[in-house]
This record gives structure tokens, C-alpha cells and sequence, in this order.
């Protein structure tokens, strides 16, 4: 059970990183357009989370979970999903998006590794 949770935290931490990649390569590109492979990467990060907390009881029996950081964790990640689907088929990404995708994923990323 150990080694599926560590495979499930690594791809939670690529797909996160990938989020953040995706979105940056997008920074100076003239026009912007959104990238579909950061919706891929959220959901996949969503559900390996998703699949970690359920593992958690087994995985650290004798860890209390932090339900509150893993309930603002998952709201971000809901955000940017919505925001991804919303400007998907639209032609240009605006700027104020792109900073907005970037802080929410940032603020994520923040939110895990300094969160204990």
C-alpha cells in the first residue's frame, strides 16, 4: 500500500510542476492561447489527491490528516479547472488569466510544502 501511495504522490507532484510549466511557456508567446494539456494535468493531479486521502488511514495510521489544507488544496485545484474550461476554446489567454492560473497553482504549491 506504501509503494502506491509514493507512485500517486510522485504523479500528484509532476502533474502539479506541470501545470506550472505549461503555464509559464505560455508567458511571452504572442498570442497566448491555453494550453489543453494543464486541464489533463489537473485532473490528473486532482485524482491522484483524491486517491491519496482515501489511502491515508492505511498508508499512516498513526497520522491525523489535515483536512482543512487538503480541502483548500482541492478548491484550488477545482479554481483552475473551471478557469481552464472556461477559456479553452476561446482563441487568446488573457494576461490577467495567465497571472491568475500562475498564483492559484503557485499558492497550491505553497500551500503543500509549507502547510504541516
Amino acid at each position: 500500500m506504501s509503494a502506491i501511495n509514493t507512485v500517486l504522490y510522485v504523479v500528484h507532484l509532476l502533474c502539479v510542476v506541470a501545470i506550472l510549466v505549461l503555464l509559464l511557456l505560455q508567458w511571452n508567446k504572442n498570442p497566448r492561447k491555453f494550453n489543453p494539456g494543464i486541464l489533463h494535468a489537473s485532473l490528473t493531479a486532482l485524482i491522484a489527491g483524491l486517491a491519496m486521502v482515501g489511502m491515508w488511514g492505511s498508508v499512516h495510521p498513526d497520522e491525523v490528516l489535515n483536512h482543512t489544507k487538503v480541502g483548500i488544496k482541492m478548491l484550488i485545484l477545482l479554481v483552475i479547472l473551471v478557469i481552464g474550461y472556461m477559456n479553452l476554446k476561446k482563441p487568446v489567454l488573457t494576461k490577467k488569466t495567465l497571472i491568475l492560473l500562475v498564483g492559484l497553482t503557485t499558492t497550491n504549491i505553497l500551500i503543500a510544502s509549507v502547510w504541516h
